[in-house]
């Protein structure tokens, strides 16, 4: 009996120590306070723009390079094309989501950092 209620103790203790992480909010939601380009916005436009806005397919602009998603952004409207607040929503299948949006945004308004 007394080895049953030690092996169910150790059971419960374990249970606490596997379930307790230390994850912010930001960390499990998505939010990223101050994005970079390489850290975070270059993947972005990886998973979900050059496989179009390349010079092999031939479509302006071109979202592969730091440079050129940034004069994107400053001046191509990409940041209303990917919030669908201006023409047809990029990219062609569909919105991402929010999360994502917000990072390419909060990366244009502190300043383009790139690294």
């Amino acid at each position: 009996m007394k080895a049953i209620k030690i092996t169910l103790l150790l059971v419960v203790f374990s249970a606490f120590g596997v379930s307790c992480e230390s994850n912010t909010y930001e960390q499990i939601s998505g939010v990223v306070v101050n994005p970079t380009y390489e850290a975070n916005v270059k993947g972005i436009m990886a998973s979900n723009c050059t496989s179009c806005h390349n010079p092999d397919y031939d479509q302006s602009p071109y979202l592969q390079t730091y440079a050129e998603v940034k004069d994107a952004c400053e001046n191509r409207n990409l940041l209303c094309r990917i919030d669908a607040s201006c023409g047809d929503v990029m990219p062609t299948s569909g919105k991402m989501p929010q999360t994502t949006i917000t990072i390419i945004q909060k990366w244009a308004s502190n300043g383009f950092i790139e690294q």
